[in-house]
């Protein structure tokens, strides 16, 4: 028997979710049977579809149950194997959940070589969030050189990549990100050719520092944000602009939503611009795993692609550092280091 520390949520939020919503559990986990293997988390992810997780409503993914550990990509170590192709001691990334201890039959596990980069960017810019941007940019909006694309979070995990690859592409890339030390961050280190803060903007002066930023319009738009940086981007739209839609953290938990531009002023700027709005979930596209790993993987090891991390110390401070992150506390990829890292 192993001793296991797990983060369950204990209810379900009404509105913006708190600290109540989530109770730490002790219990202990028996050693693998055949086929299993037993990991050591050392690496928890934290990512904004975790919210949608929360809530008991219809979505393209099962909602956690109450009671039950919460879900969440994670890095580890095999410390008992019972399963041939995951030997002890081998790192591994898989959907081990907010716990310090899993038991797995391999399902939804590959492993990961500690060589190519630290192995926590298996979670973040050579993981789920990283192949978001890749197939963001080039599947869904379709970048092309010379144009024009805006990044909003630019310096969170999925836009901080989506940034640079477009930039690598010969885009001019104009971020939006919330405060000046990441606005910042994605010019001096990312590349960004602008960033704009909109902390220090409304939704109208936010469009007319975008209108200065980019002159000729916006081609593509990464939208991971919703709220008023979606209003100022549509606004500044080229005819036959594409939006790719990964997420709307603005949204997530109800708030805003009543002062969000009318649906009818945002339709008419998708018929009148001629744009292509299209959503994806990364999990429809995880074939394009193995070229995204091909073409991004040399990049992060010869340090043509930067990434910066926000890290938390210890299990239990996931549900405080999630709650930041949905405000926009990050800074970079959102971990949580659950143990030693070998």
């Amino acid at each position: 028997m192993t001793d296991r520390r797990s983060i369950v949520l204990a209810s379900r939020p009404q509105g913006q979710p708190s600290t109540d919503n989530f109770r730490l559990e002790k219990d202990s986990v028996a050693s693998p049977d055949d086929g299993q293997f037993l990991v050591r988390v050392i690496w928890l992810s934290l990512d904004p579809y975790m919210r949608g997780r929360m809530d008991d409503a219809k979505s393209y993914a099962k909602p956690v149950d109450v009671g039950a550990i919460m879900e969440g990509g994670c890095v580890g170590e095999v410390m008992e194997s019972h399963h041939p192709d995951f030997p002890k001691g081998c790192i591994v990334t898989g959907p081990f959940g907010w716990t310090s201890h899993a038991i797995s039959d391999g399902g939804g596990v590959r492993i990961i070589d500690p060589d190519v980069a630290p192995i926590s960017t298996a979670l973040g810019v050579l993981g789920m969030p990283g192949i978001t941007a890749w197939v963001g940019l080039n599947d869904i909006m379709e970048a092309k050189a010379g144009e024009t694309v805006v990044i909003s979070a630019a310096t969170g995990a999925v836009g901080g990549l989506a940034g640079q690859l477009a930039k690598a592409k010969g885009c001019r890339v104009i971020g939006v990100a919330g405060g000046p030390e990441k606005c910042d961050f994605a010019v001096t280190e990312l590349g960004y050719d602008a960033c704009l803060d909109h902390k220090a903007h409304d939704a109208k002066a936010l469009s007319e520092a975008l209108k200065d930023a980019a002159p000729d319009g916006v081609d593509g738009y990464f939208e991971n944000v919703g709220g008023k940086t979606l209003e100022a981007v549509l606004a500044r739209m080229n005819v036959g602009g594409r939006i790719a839609v990964c997420g709307m953290i603005a949204w997530y938990s109800g708030q805003g939503v009543t002062e969000a531009q009318p649906l009818p002023a945002v339709w008419r700027n998708i018929l009148t611009r001629r744009l292509t709005a299209k959503g994806f979930i990364i999990f429809d596209h995880f074939d394009r795993f193995p070229a995204f790993i091909e073409e991004v993987a040399p990049m992060v090891s010869d340090g043509r692609i930067v990434f910066k991390e926000s890290v938390a110390e210890g299990l239990e401070a996931a549900p405080d550092s999630f709650l930041a992150m949905l405000k926009g506390g990050n800074f970079g990829k959102q971990l949580v280091r659950v143990g030693a890292d070998p």
